[in-house]
């Protein structure tokens, strides 16, 4: 092979030298971008994540924690936090060139190809959960394209550990899975791909579990939190306008018109790719009735509609250089999108979404200093407490996340048993108008801090309903038995007993994504002590809303002076 290689034709080692310049090329600018842009609010959240490993999280797998405290232990900066994103996206180019040259090997093409899709270009260094299922999604239709071939032991191992990985990264990647195998149904006749299935499920086994021990939090999020906003006709026309945009600004309507016409001719791969790419268009289509789907879900998708769009240009090489010169502007446009959140290009931070990677550091020095090393809190939203936690080194921030947000990672990590007790600054915008304020004008914008004295408030304790029926009559009264779980660690008390901040409990509804009423729950309530660990079965007395309709019953504990958390998933009930 390295005789070959050595003493191949002239053209063959031309085109290899040019791979391999815009391997090196793409890798010092991924490396370089990665150091001089300020992080996404996701990607801080994700590095708290890197900082509590476990097999699973409120919003996603774990795979991208793993990529981030690889990267994070060798360089503590933004640099190491995308290490690893930069390293598996040089993986994901050279797997992807692998795969498309079995049908045509044409470099230059490829690189014009795969330098004008957009979302690769997000990924080659913005570090989420979708760049390890970029990686793994690509790894598993190179095995997967071998494995047709080749039914072999070794090649069915590799595959079931890309499947596991898979899962393991993002949700999504189930979809992928599944396309293919409605696409093949002759693989269940292979002994080997019992192993296949068998490895992938033996991977993902630790996360279900941790599913399980946490109340199955991924599964509420995405299944039931995210499906209560009423539709809007934007959701569905903004995914069709994504899809073109994630593909190439200027280009992706070619790539998608190329997809279309290829015919497969009974290859089998190919017929694979069609599958990913109808199955995951449509599938998330339909998703857009329950809500809005973001650009970059779709991202399994493109990467089949990518291969698919490679060979039909490499098999009519002529009508693709016609358009050589839209591909040349849409890169260029691509260059300086990435330039301008970075900051090398003037009054781009009037840009909301370029404004998000920039200015944080300062920002969360200034607050806190401020706070003179006493812990802060921030409401509704994990992105302000994760740019605070990443900037300052520290995990002095947490989110409060009342009936009106959601809930997220912070309400699962130990760090609000902290604060418990202890005095914490409150960070909000705006002003301050009180004599236990502070005002920061951060250069993000003006804030004030609170002095909150021996804070208390409760995330953790759940209510769980026991026998609850869904189907309620118009402001009927029922009493309905919840078993009120404490998973701390040590005793609580609801008493306002010698407290500074009262508490007080509550219960409300929320139809098509906003809270539609609050009623306070009986005084009797602060009368419970709850041991740590301990469970208690008690009755609570629930009117139903007065009008007909689908709604999601919530209970909350509120302490002043916040709003009050979610205490209870969201129970569904139906009034008729």
């Amino acid at each position: 092979m390295i005789n070959k290689f050595l003493h191949g034709k002239p053209s063959t080692i031309k085109s290899r030298n040019l791979f391999i310049i815009f391997l090196i090329l793409t890798f010092i600018a991924n490396l370089l971008q990665s150091y001089f842009t300020g992080l996404h609010a996701d990607e801080a959240y994700y590095w708290v994540y890197s900082k509590f490993l476990a097999w699973g999280y409120f919003d996603h797998p774990p795979m991208v924690a793993l990529f981030i405290k690889a990267g994070y232990s060798l360089f503590q900066n933004t640099l190491g936090l995308r290490l690893f994103t930069v390293i598996s996206n040089l993986g994901t180019i050279i797997l992807l060139y692998q795969i498309v040259k079995k049908f045509n090997a044409n470099i230059s093409m490829f690189i014009i190809m795969i330098s004008s899709v957009l979302l690769f270009q997000v990924y080659a260094f913005i570090t989420t959960p979708d760049v390890p299922l970029f990686f793994f999604s690509v790894l598993f239709l190179y095995l997967y394209q071998i494995y047709l071939k080749e039914d072999k032991v070794y090649w069915a191992v590799f595959l079931g550990l890309a499947c596991g990985a898979l899962i393991l990264s993002k949700y999504h990647g189930i979809l992928l899975i599944f396309f293919v195998l409605i696409s093949n149904v002759h693989l269940f006749k292979r002994r080997s791909f019992y192993l296949v299935i068998s490895l992938a499920i033996a991977l993902c086994l630790p996360h279900l579990y941790w599913q399980y021990q946490n109340g199955f939090p991924s599964f509420y999020y995405h299944i039931i939190d995210r499906s209560a906003t009423p539709y809007r006709l934007e959701y569905t026309l903004q995914y069709f306008l994504d899809q073109l945009l994630m593909m190439g600004p200027l280009v992706g309507w070619l790539l998608f018109y190329y997809g279309f016409k290829l015919k497969t001719n009974q290859d089998a791969f190919l017929k694979s790719l069609k599958f990913i790419f109808y199955g995951v268009f449509v599938f998330f289509f339909f998703s857009t009735f329950k809500g809005r789907v973001q650009a970059q879900w779709a991202l399994i998708e493109f990467v089949a509609l990518f291969i698919l769009a490679y060979v039909y240009a490499s098999k009519n090489i002529n009508h693709f250089y016609k358009f050589k010169w839209l591909f040349g502007i849409n890169i260029f446009l691509i260059i300086l999108a990435r330039l301008a959140i970075t900051g090398f290009v003037p009054t781009a931070d009037k840009i909301n979404f370029v404004s998000g990677f920039q200015g944080y550091g300062a920002w969360a020095n200034k607050l806190s200093k401020a706070a003179n090393g006493k812990k802060v809190i921030f409401k509704d939203g994990f992105q302000a407490a994760s740019y605070y936690n990443f900037y300052t080194k520290s995990l002095n921030a947490v989110a409060y996340n009342s009936i009106s947000y959601r809930q997220t990672q912070y309400d699962l990590w130990p760090l609000e048993n902290e604060m418990q007790g202890s005095d914490v600054y409150l960070v909000e915008d705006g002003k301050a108008n009180a004599v236990n304020q502070k005002t920061v004008d951060t250069g993000k914008g003006i804030y004030h801090l609170t002095l909150l004295e021996d804070v208390r408030f409760y995330p953790k304790i759940n209510f769980e309903p026991i026998d609850f029926s869904e189907n309620w009559g118009k402001s009927e009264t029922r009493s309905v038995t919840f078993a009120l779980k404490n998973p701390y660690q040590k005793t609580i008390s609801f008493s306002n007993d010698h407290q500074k901040w009262k508490c007080s409990f509550q219960y409300g509804f929320m139809k098509q994504g906003a809270v539609v009423g609050l009623t306070p729950l009986s005084d009797s309530l602060r009368n419970i002590t709850l041991k740590a660990n301990e469970i208690k079965k008690i009755s609570l007395k629930i009117t139903s809303p007065g009008t007909n309709g689908d709604y999601k019953l919530f209970l909350s504990i509120k302490t002043e002076p916040f709003a009050g958390t979610r205490n209870s998933k969201m129970i569904s009930i139906k009034v008729k």
